[in-house]
């Protein structure tokens, strides 16, 4: 599996391995000056990014897009 991935929406994940066996997801997305900007990160524990975990992204994405964070 590649290190990053689209998710849809403008949104990407990366992935990184921790210690004990642990997997960490940071979603992200490029603004207009290319930059990386992180919206969410946590520990995966099931093979699909949580629906809640996406939801989470977005929502912070259109608040950081209008300005509120």
């Amino acid at each position: 599996m590649p290190v990053c991935r689209s998710l849809g929406d403008g949104i990407y994940e990366v992935r990184t391995s921790l210690a004990q066996n642990r997997i960490a997801r940071i979603l992200f997305y490029i603004d207009k000056k290319s930059r990386m900007v992180l919206l969410h990160g946590f520990i995966k524990k099931t093979p699909k990014t949580p629906d809640e975990d996406l939801v989470l992204a977005r929502r912070n994405k259109a608040s950081i897009k209008r300005g509120l964070i």
